[in-house]
């Protein structure tokens, strides 16, 4: 009977011990990922990067669509009903078209830039997110070799005690003989 707890509480303490080093590999493991989800890199624009990204904000709104529009319909009828004298670009609105060809080549770039520097934050982001995942993937990987741990030795012991029931039963029926 004390060999039989003895042998118990050895395969729990080495159960416990193989449980132990489980949680130690996953906390390792995890370490890097925790460091990069807790303290992401922070960015630091420059003066030309602040101004596209405003730039960009301001012109795909509706405010920079209604107010643009609104200027380019006062700037029409004003040029059209004005007098010849004060009427500065007339009828075909050749100095309005070269603005709008000015406004478009130094916008389209800009608002490039913006959004070369918002895909590389959507970039980091999804590292973010698939770190996040392998985290809890590691996770998942230590909680199942911890359920095979425990179930490996929970056979074990219904083995060893089967076993024993068996030697019992060769013992009782050798003495009923």
């Amino acid at each position: 009977m004390k060999n039989e707890t003895k042998y118990l509480l050895d395969s729990e303490d080495v159960q416990l011990k193989k449980l132990q080093e489980i949680v130690k590999k996953a906390i390792e493991e995890e370490q890097l990922i925790i460091t990069n989800l807790l303290h992401p890199p922070t960015d630091k624009l420059t003066k030309g990067q602040m101004i596209s990204d405003k730039v960009a904000n301001f012109g795909g709104s509706w405010a920079f669509i209604i107010s643009f529009f609104i200027v380019l319909i006062v700037w029409i009828i004003f040029n059209t009903l004005a007098l010849k004298n004060f009427a500065f670009d007339p009828y075909p609105f050749i100095l309005m078209n070269l603005i709008l060809s000015c406004i478009a080549a130094l916008q389209a770039p800009i608002i490039m830039m913006s959004q070369n520097r918002q895909e590389e934050k959507d970039r980091k982001r999804s590292e973010n997110d698939y770190l996040i995942n392998l985290k809890s993937e590691l996770e998942i990987r230590a909680l199942n070799q911890k359920i095979d741990l425990l179930l490996e030795e929970q056979i074990k012991i219904l083995f060893d005690s089967q076993a024993k029931q068996l030697e019992i039963l060769k013992n009782i029926e050798q003495k009923m003989k």
